[in-house]
């Protein structure tokens, strides 16, 4: 019996109907392994996986494929979305075995857990010739199948002890240095094709030319920026970006489009605009965020994780034209639009048209919305995506992040807006009466206790939201969430977190990792939210931990700084830190928010105190009990280094210390 069918999550509905009798990870499926004496076949994907797709249609839908499964294993699905943790540990079992890995991946395991053949993407008839020769030796040779997972596991459980580092100067700089060796002058990006955006390597170097004014790091930056911005990976008729560029000057992307990708270009695009003040770079940003706030975002607040790349089983067909759909829609607007986004009879992508900007003159001038908005209702009629619409504590802090920083930046409040929407969902929806976060939230149901990139993650949003609208609320939900992480994710002795808490689901390891992937090190982040609270609040446990975890980054980064490009980052904060401001007034003066947006002011930790937020900021952050509230107009009291100026009535008395 397929047990999928009572799951939540869209891609394990999604198998809901296969002949395959899948079951959800569980203490269920295992124990089945047991009691049946069986190998577990385990599948992990996510719904917006092209091969995933292929791979369901080529084989899960099978029923010759069924009928070994069924006969000799216990079929399991995952959804690496919803279980990152599970998907870790077997992605990393991937690369020990082959070197490399990606969805979908299939692992083999015993009924221990442990697992003795993993690969991505098996064409049926290898599949099947797969499964026949591990039934065999299940049946014949079941010591050689037990030896192999013992090896791997031993493998996967060994964690070398790191050597903390010193975090400095010279660690960020061989960061911003290896990034130079590997950059794309001509098309921005760094290697070569597949491109991944990496958004948060390109925060990184914008902070970092920001603090050293460095030209060449904002260039490596800001190239890239527009380049993606000018390629097919950007949506040019709706917004946002898809998953990474196939080719090295960004035309044909794979066309999924993933919330946290996204959420962290958003950040990227941004950061660029407060320094640079480029009309493309703000318009990059805003066209995201209304395609977030447009196709992803649920009617209660929060953000959906993404669409599908395929329309009707064809990757890309929603997202391409021929000339003669252009006039049907445009008609005497067609040719320029042609010329402008480079669209021939011949086509760049199987015949049809990507719309780029790559070979447009004036590509920073903005198209015309009424034809953008004929051509996206005309896409939206002719088919459909897929939209995988549950909602990750994890990828929401993220898009909070993103949302709170525009709003601010750009003096959009309906940004802002809608960034408390989602801290209000996460809230209502996904935190439990003791306020314990889950992971994932789907069609009501709320499940998965929340793992290290949720707290993390989210924790980083709400900061960013508490400087957009120094709502105390979010200072005080960051410091929860921050607790948490201390008190069920840290390694205490040697700095690092774990991936997931000390009280939840043991797996077959439990390792750190301070890597960045697609998503920024849950960490990194977490190095970046425990440094803002320590400037924040004065507070020493968040100090300690802070300079504990960063030592802990320093080390890991050593050998390869390149690959932890957010570290960097919140090291970068760190060491150049402008202070920390405390604002005292009856209500938030606009002077503050005015002041904020105009430079870069990213390692100014600021608070704001007023008479009814007195005794809950000094719970918080008690060095601020001293500082009174005026009657009228505001004091700004800047610290700096253990100095601190006299109070001021307005911002432009803080002088160049600010």
């Amino acid at each position: 019996m397929n047990r999928l069918q009572y799951e939540k999550s869209p891609y394990l509905l999604q198998h809901a109907e296969n002949p395959v009798d899948w079951r959800p990870w569980g203490v269920e499926a295992f124990e089945a392994a047991r009691r049946e004496d069986k190998p577990v076949f385990l599948s992990i994907g996510y719904s917006t996986c092209h091969w995933c797709h292929v791979m369901a249609r080529e084989s899960f839908e099978s029923e010759d494929v069924a009928e070994a499964l069924n006969r000799d294993f216990i079929p399991v699905k995952v959804d690496r979305e919803e279980r990152p943790d599970v998907d870790a540990v077997y992605m990393e079992a991937c690369l020990a075995m082959n070197g490399s890995g990606g969805w979908p991946l299939t692992v083999l395991l015993t009924p221990e857990q442990k697992p003795f053949w993993a690969g991505t993407y098996l064409p049926k008839a290898q599949l099947l010739s797969l499964l026949s020769q591990v039934s065999e030796l299940w049946r014949d040779n079941r010591d050689s199948v037990l030896s192999a997972g013992e090896q791997i596991t031993r493998h996967l459980r060994e964690e070398a002890q790191l050597q903390p580092g010193a975090p400095t100067w010279e660690l960020v700089k061989a960061g911003v240095d290896s990034f130079a060796r590997s950059y794309d002058a001509q098309w921005g990006g760094f290697g070569s094709a597949p491109k991944f955006p990496s958004a948060h390597n390109l925060l990184f170097l914008l902070r970092y030319a920001n603090a050293a004014e460095d030209a060449h790091a904002r260039e490596m930056a800001e190239r890239t920026l527009e380049c993606m911005y000018r390629g097919g990976i950007f949506d040019h008729i709706g917004g946002g970006f898809s998953r990474y560029s196939t080719d090295r000057w960004w035309l044909a992307p794979h066309f999924e489009k993933m919330l946290y990708d996204n959420a962290l270009l958003v950040l990227a695009y941004t950061e660029a605009w407060r320094y640079s003040k480029l009309s493309w770079q703000r318009y990059a940003a805003k066209r995201t965020l209304d395609y977030v706030l447009r196709e992803l975002t649920d009617p209660a607040g929060g953000f959906y994780c993404g669409q599908d790349a395929d329309s009707d089983g064809v990757e890309g067909k929603y997202y391409v034209f021929s000339p003669d759909e252009l006039t049907q829609v445009l008609g005497a607007d067609a040719e320029a639009f042609r010329k402008r986004c480079g669209v021939t009879k011949s086509g760049n992508f199987h015949g049809k048209n990507i719309p780029s900007l790559i070979d447009t003159p004036d590509w920073e001038t903005e198209a015309p919305e009424a034809i953008l908005q004929k051509l996206y209702d005309f896409r939206k009629a002719r088919t459909t995506l897929h939209r995988d619409d549950k909602v990750l504590a994890a990828w929401n802090g993220l898009m909070i992040a993103a949302l709170a920083s525009a709003g601010l930046v750009f003096d959009e409040p309906r940004y802002t807006r809608a960034a408390e929407n989602a801290a209000a969902f996460i809230r209502r929806h996904m935190t439990d009466a003791q306020g314990r976060l889950f992971s994932r939230w789907r069609d009501g149901e709320a499940a998965h206790p929340g793992k290290l990139d949720d707290h993390a993650f989210l924790a980083w949003g709400l900061l960013e939201l508490y400087g957009a609208t120094f709502d105390l609320g979010y200072l005080e939900d960051a410091c929860r969430l921050a607790g948490h992480l201390l008190e069920r994710f840290f390694d205490a002795e040697h700095g690092g977190f774990y991936p997931y808490a000390s009280d939840g689901e043991q797996l077959l390891t439990r390792k750190k990792d301070a890597y960045d992937g697609a998503m920024p090190s849950g960490n990194a982040v977490a190095a970046l939210v425990l440094s803002r609270l320590g400037r924040l609040t004065g507070e020493q446990k968040w100090r300690d931990a802070a300079a504990l975890q960063l030592r802990y980054l320093s080390g890991a980064a050593q050998e390869y700084p390149a690959g932890h490009g957010f570290a960097l980052l919140a090291l970068t904060e760190e060491l150049r830190s402008t202070g920390e401001l405390v604002c005292a007034s009856q209500n938030t003066p606009e002077e503050l928010f005015s002041f904020l947006r105009k430079g870069a002011q990213e390692s100014l930790a600021v608070l704001v105190k007023t008479a009814s937020n007195a005794q809950r900021l000094a719970a918080l952050a008690p060095f601020t009990a001293g500082y009174p509230v005026p009657e009228n107009g505001a004091r700004y009291y800047l610290c700096k280094g253990g100095s601190c100026q006299r109070g001021v009535d307005t911002i432009e008395k803080l002088g160049s210390f600010a």
